[in-house]
């Protein structure tokens, strides 16, 4: 609908609802195209997971900016990168993909690779190469929510 908006510089009501028709058009013909998942994904419980995964996220994302804010301030702290692998219980690529993302957008990691179950993890301070505790203290916070949304 924005974009409709930006094409035709318009406010007028004629055109907000041709706009409209046409955006539910195109929604409802490419909506399998650009989803990999059903409409059954908008179950209210599965709603009730996303926020709360937003907010773990949010968290993670927090203490771990301030991990590695503190490392690029203090840089007598010692640092210990290496790369960690580690198994998912996740099945379905879409939810691997949130993973590996959210493990992303996390300062301090980076997912370097995922091959069928297993993440390979870039880390700034590897605290342990044990693939069960590595997975404990990335990714087992998303994992257990990621599990119940998909």
């Amino acid at each position: 609908m924005l974009v409709w908006i930006a094409f035709t510089a318009s406010f007028a009501t004629q055109e907000l609802v041709v706009g409209l028709l046409v955006t539910m058009i195109i929604s409802f013909l490419s909506i399998r195209l650009f989803t990999c998942c059903s409409l059954a994904i908008l179950k209210p419980i599965r709603i009730v997971y996303m926020i709360w995964y937003l907010f773990i996220f949010i968290v993670a994302l927090i203490k771990s900016n301030l991990d590695v804010a503190r490392r690029v301030l203090t840089p007598s702290l010692p640092i210990n990168p290496g790369i960690v692998k580690f198994k998912t219980k996740l099945t379905t690529d879409y939810s691997k993909m949130v993973l590996a993302n959210s493990i992303t957008l996390t300062p301090g990691t980076l997912t370097v690779d995922v091959i069928d179950d297993t993440f390979y993890i870039h880390w700034i301070d590897v605290k342990t190469t044990d693939p069960e505790k590595a997975f404990t203290e990335i990714a087992e916070q998303f994992e257990k929510i990621l599990l119940k949304i998909f």
